[in-house]
C-alpha cells in the first residue's frame, strides 16, 4: 500500500556501516520511520562505510538529482595481492613481488592516473548488462565483456604507512567511479597488482559525514535540499497552482533562462517542483505539491 499523504518527505543522510548493503540500510529506514517509500541515492558497496544519502516519501522522486554529484572517499589499498572482487572480500588470484615499491613511482602514476580515464567496471558491481546485475553474473562463476566507461578523478592524492606495501588514499571523483577499479589499475600500472583494503565515503556532493544523523523522522532534512545544487527560482501568486499542476510554462513567465534545471520554490522556500528545459519552454520533471 503507498503511503498516506501526510507522510513525511525529505532527505535523510547516513553513515552506512560496514557489513550492510544498501538496501538493507532502506530497509531498515522503512521499518524504524514507518514510511514504505525509501530509496537512496548510489549503491555503497557492503564493506564500504559512510555517506548514504536517502530519499524519503515524496522525495524519492528527487534522488536521480544527487545520484551524478561528485564524490570523497578515504581508502586504504595493498600493493602485491590481487583479489577476485578487487578488494579484502574476495578470495586472492595472483601475488606480486612488489617489495622495493618506489614510492616517488607511486605518486608519479598516481597523478597520471587523475583527470578523464576510462575504467572498466568490476563483475562485482551492481552495473547491468543485458537486464542483470554484473556480481549476480558474477556469483554464477561467470565473466561477461564490458564496455569501459569515462569517469573523472579530480584529485587521487597517496600517503605511505609504516608498510611498505600499504598506502593510504583519498579521492575526489565523478558519479559513476569505482574505486576498487582505480586500486586495481594502480597496481597494475605499477607492474604489479593491488586491492582495495578499506573504503569510507566522505561525501556526496556537498553531504558530509557531519551532516550523517540516526534514522530518525526528526532528522529528515526538507526536500530543498536534495536540490540544493540546482539554481533556485522562487515563484508567487497564481504561477504557485500552474506550478502545482505541472503546467509548461514560459521561460519569460518563470523569469528564469539558460539550460536548467531549476528548482523552483514559493514564497515560503518550500519546493514545489523541479522544472527543465522543453525547447523555448520549461517544463516539469518532478512536482511535489500540487
Amino acid at each position: 500500500m503507498p503511503d498516506p499523504p501526510h507522510t513525511p518527505s525529505g532527505i535523510l543522510v547516513v553513515d552506512k556501516p560496514a557489513g550492510w548493503t544498501s538496501h538493507d540500510v532502506v530497509s531498515r529506514s522503512r521499518s524504524l520511520l514507518g514510511i514504505r517509500k525509501v530509496g537512496h541515492s548510489g549503491t555503497l558497496d557492503p564493506g564500504a562505510t559512510g555517506v548514504l544519502v536517502l530519499g524519503i516519501g515524496r522525495a524519492t522522486r528527487l534522488l536521480r538529482f544527487l545520484t551524478a554529484l561528485p564524490k570523497e572517499y578515504r581508502a586504504k589499498i595493498v600493493f602485491g595481492t590481487e583479489t577476485s572482487t578487487l578488494d579484502a572480500g574476495g578470495e586472492v588470484t595472483a601475488n606480486h613481488d612488489m617489495s622495493q615499491l618506489d614510492p616517488t613511482e607511486v605518486l608519479r602514476v598516481a597523478a597520471e592516473m587523475t583527470g578523464v580515464i576510462f575504467q572498466v567496471p568490476p563483475m562485482v558491481s551492481a552495473l547491468k548488462v543485458g537486464g542483470r546485475k554484473l556480481y549476480e553474473i558474477a556469483r554464477e562463476g561467470k565473466e561477461v565483456e564490458r564496455s569501459p566507461r569515462r569517469v573523472n578523478i579530480y584529485r587521487f592524492d597517496l600517503l605511505p604507512t609504516e608498510d611498505a606495501l600499504i598506502w593510504k588514499a583519498e579521492v575526489e571523483c565523478s558519479s559513476g567511479t569505482y574505486v576498487r577499479s582505480l586500486a586495481a589499475d594502480l597496481g597494475s600500472n605499477l607492474g604489479g597488482g593491488a586491492h582495495l583494503a578499506e573504503l569510507r565515503r566522505l561525501a556526496v556532493g556537498t553531504f558530509t559525514l557531519d551532516d550523517a544523523r540516526p534514522i530518525e523522522i526528526s532528522n529528515i532534512l526538507p526536500p530543498s535540499a536534495a536540490v540544493s545544487h540546482l539554481e533556485k527560482v522562487c515563484v508567487d501568486g497564481d504561477i504557485v497552482s500552474e506550478v502545482g499542476f505541472g503546467r509548461v510554462m514560459d521561460l519569460e513567465r518563470l523569469n528564469i533562462e539558460g539550460m536548467g534545471p531549476w528548482a523552483i520554490h514559493d514564497q515560503n522556500g518550500e519546493l514545489l517542483a523541479v522544472y527543465e528545459a522543453y525547447g523555448e519552454r520549461a517544463k516539469p520533471s518532478v512536482v511535489l505539491r500540487g
